[in-house]
């Protein structure tokens, strides 16, 4: 080798390129010790926190309103400061985009959301979006170019129904614009408030393809890591989500005058029907969960022997034909409930289903891999809650870190992520993009 050549080849190998592209963690101590900025993940999470106050100074920040819009703004006016030129497309997601060496290959995309939902809490979509810009700033300071383009997505209006990435995969139907959001305004109008353009709400559309990957982090919202001691969750997908509109008929009848023997109680078949769903959610193995969240008893008097109940019935798994079979099953003891009180319960499902997402089994394998090299522990795991991921996973593989929520904690002011598992779960994002940048 001609000295020239040998000086050349060692310049670029210090700074952790080859002929492959970027070295390992393994071969190339300086990328394995990039490392984020602690302090200025959580400035940010609290300068954020700032946006969307109620006249209460509770959390405020839902979609569309001037919080929102407030803190968009903000947002992207540090995405510009970090040189990635933030676009807002059609549904209103913030786009954010840095070259990459070959321009040719695919962005490796990664983000969450800044929305939240009434009184809720700074660090649900909060702490990927913040983690997200951090992993741009530690590479433009180490002046590391990957290979692929990168794109940090702000999806909008998360928190309303994963609208913003709903929009993306070409799922936001004409319907779904009319829905009244959170904030009291149409869909559509919201959209246009946050500077997208609902009339050409298929401008938003991403292929399947376009992306090579996509990555989130976010808090748990549940307490398994905290219980368990562990600060890295391997998300293995995004459970389903199954909700029915539960209907129980019976009599409304004089409570002194009706005997018990003749009643046709609506909500004590209601309430035997609630227990019955614990029992058979809790009587097959797996991690599902099943809930009656909502219940209204009419006519509502003392007085008066209760005609008609609603119920509220969710049920969320992995497997959608799981959840199929939970819910066979509880309109089977439905059916028996209602022969033993004479009432008659009907069933009918809400439209806004959510089919299970599972992450990439490769991608799983990286963000295990990249916690390992930085001396974390992981649990392989399902996301109990619905992210912007599932819908992302549609047209490219995805990813999903956690980090621990105290006390299981979230949608709540009391929502809070200790700064040293914010820090190892955006560290965890930086190796991982990394990693897969080296693909």
């Amino acid at each position: 080798m001609e000295r020239r050549t040998f000086i050349k080849s060692a310049t670029l190998t210090g700074l952790g390129i080859t002929a492959f592209g970027l070295l390992g963690a393994k071969e190339n101590p300086f990328y394995a010790n990039l490392k984020v900025n602690e302090q200025r993940i959580l400035t940010r999470i609290n300068e954020l926190a700032k946006f969307g106050r109620d006249n209460n100074n509770r959390g405020y920040r839902v979609a569309y309103t001037q919080g929102d819009i407030d803190g968009r703004t903000w947002f992207m006016q540090l995405m510009k400061n970090a040189g990635l030129h933030p676009t807002i497309d059609s549904a209103g997601n913030i786009i954010g985009k840095r070259n990459g060496k070959n321009p040719s290959l695919k962005p490796i995309a990664f983000g969450s959301h800044i929305d939240m939902v009434p009184d809720g809490g700074n660090y649900d979509g909060t702490l990927g979006s913040i983690s997200a810009l951090e992993v741009i700033e530690v590479l433009n300071e180490q002046k590391v170019l990957t290979a692929h383009p990168l794109e940090v997505l702000i999806f909008a209006n998360e928190e309303g129904g994963l609208i913003g990435s709903r929009a993306m995969v070409g799922q936001l139907t004409p319907e779904g614009l009319q829905q009244l959001s959170q904030s009291g305004v149409m869909m559509a109008a919201g959209i246009k408030a946050i500077g997208g353009n609902p009339d050409d709400i298929q401008g938003a559309i991403r292929k399947k393809g376009d992306l090579h990957a996509f990555l989130e982090l976010h808090i748990e919202q549940g307490g398994i890591l905290e219980n368990e001691n562990l600060p890295i969750g391997v998300v293995e997908g995004i459970v389903g989500i199954l909700d029915c509109e539960v209907t129980i008929e019976g009599f409304a009848n004089h409570a002194g005058t009706t005997p018990m023997k003749l009643r046709k109680d609506a909500l004590l078949a209601a309430s035997k029907l609630v227990i019955a769903v614990n029992e058979v959610i809790n009587g097959v193995p797996g991690s599902q969960v099943g809930t009656v969240g909502k219940i209204q008893a009419q006519p509502g008097a003392y007085n008066v022997v209760p005609g008609n109940v609603t119920l509220g019935l969710e049920i969320r798994d992995l497997s959608w034909d799981k959840i199929e079979q939970l819910l066979s099953k509880i309109e089977q003891r439905a059916a028996q409930i209602a022969n033993e009180t004479k009432t008659k319960i009907m069933f009918i499902r809400e439209a806004s289903f959510s089919k299970p997402a599972l992450t990439a089994p490769y991608l799983q394998k990286k963000i295990n891999n990249c916690a390992a090299t930085l001396g974390l522990k992981t649990k392989v795991m399902p996301s109990g809650a619905g992210h912007d991921s599932q819908q992302i996973a549609a047209i490219a593989p995805v990813g999903m870190i956690f980090v621990p929520s105290v006390g299981g904690v979230s949608h709540s002011p009391n929502e809070f992520t200790k700064a040293s598992d914010m820090t190892n779960g955006a560290n965890v994002l930086l190796q991982t993009i990394l990693s897969i940048d080296r693909e």
